[in-house]
């Protein structure tokens, strides 16, 4: 592979990049605090992307699209997702960590999070967009959780993004297709393994969502994430994956379920990313409302309970532009409702 290509990704991670974007005849963009800015004008030629995808050990000609994760030589190791643009080549890369924060560098509720991940079994879901730090976070609570803790921790991940070194835990990093199956299959060769903190990169299917439900069941703290904005949303999502399953796999999900942290990431004023949450802590009557799929009532428990286990997104947003964390328009551009935003700035309820 050509050492220009090389080195232009190695500079790219230099500017405190996310992702990088290359496409067959564009310049080299990178995503910069949420922004996507051209790193220079040089356009990227088909043969650099075809050095790229065969250094992966994809073929162009034969795969459209897939996710791999790869090595720069003498550099870092990346997460990189081939795949086709009208006929043209295309990668986006984006670094896989070994250097961790810990849970108050990404001003997150550590308090919460850590008494979650304490826990014996249940299962925790952090969810949101896709950029929304959702893996940074799951990695800060597991790497808590090294720290303060003698566990065998085992994460299923399609692919890696964070390089874990076991310090008073153990860690078992397995890639999808490159140590396992698929979600559902490691997942279940994971439950041999003496795990006590089972970490699955993401429920996507009805297979994965019951499996991680029985291991939460039989002893293991599940940790995973899910593509959805609410908390609400999340917990209906999840009913619905379990639809076919019955009503033993939603007693399992009202019973089993800890909590759900919900996050966007939101331009900080004066400059870098702020996380924009909502959380909700499962006990007592929430079960019960969950087991008969009352998420209106569930909506408003979490929004009115006046728990620190519990924050709306709007409580959040409001209280985050008080503080002077997010500018008032950001905060209403991020919100569903606008206008309840508004009234609640002015202290109407």
């Amino acid at each position: 592979m050509d050492n220009a290509l090389h080195q232009l990704i190695r500079d790219a991670f230099r500017y405190e990049s996310t992702d990088v974007f290359l496409v067959e005849g564009e310049p080299p963009r990178i995503r910069r605090e949420g922004n996507v800015v051209v790193l220079h004008p040089g356009p990227i030629p088909r043969t650099g992307l075809e050095d790229l995808w065969k250094s992966c050990g994809v073929d162009h000609e034969t795969v459209k699209e897939t996710d791999v994760s790869w090595q720069i030589p003498e550099g870092s190791r990346l997460r990189v997702n081939l795949y086709h643009t009208l006929d043209r080549l295309a990668a986006v890369l984006r670094p896989i960590n070994s250097e961790i924060p810990d849970l108050a560098e990404l001003c997150m509720p550590a308090e919460i999070l850590q008494s979650w991940m304490q826990r014996k079994n249940g299962l925790i879901l952090v969810t949101g967009p896709t950029g929304s730090g959702k893996s940074t976070t799951v990695a800060s609570c597991l790497n808590w959780v090294n720290q303060h803790m003698c566990r065998h921790i085992v994460t299923l991940e399609d692919p890696i993004e964070f390089l874990f070194e076991s310090d008073n835990s153990l860690f078992s990093q397995r890639e999808i297709r490159l140590d396992s199956k698929d979600f559902a299959t490691g997942l279940r060769s994971a439950l041999r393994q003496s795990p006590d903190v089972l970490f699955i990169g993401e429920i996507r299917d009805a297979e994965t969502a019951e499996t991680a439900l029985h291991a939460a069941e039989t002893g293991h703290l599940v940790v995973s994430t899910m593509h959805s904005s609410s908390v609400v949303e999340t917990v209906d999502r999840f009913t619905h994956l379990l639809g076919c399953g019955g009503g033993g796999a939603l007693h399992l999900l009202a019973s089993q379920l800890i909590g759900v942290m919900s996050q966007q990431l939101l331009p900080k004023a004066g400059g870098g990313l702020f996380p924009a949450l909502e959380y909700f802590q499962n006990e007592a009557a929430t079960r019960r409302w969950i087991l008969e799929s009352r998420m209106a009532d569930l909506q408003d428990h979490f929004s009115n309970s006046g728990s620190t286990s519990n924050c709306s997104s709007l409580d959040y947003l409001v209280a985050s532009v008080k503080q002077g964390y997010l500018e008032l328009e950001v905060a209403r551009g991020a919100c569903s409702r606008p206008q309840d935003l508004d009234r609640a700035m002015r202290g109407i309820s």
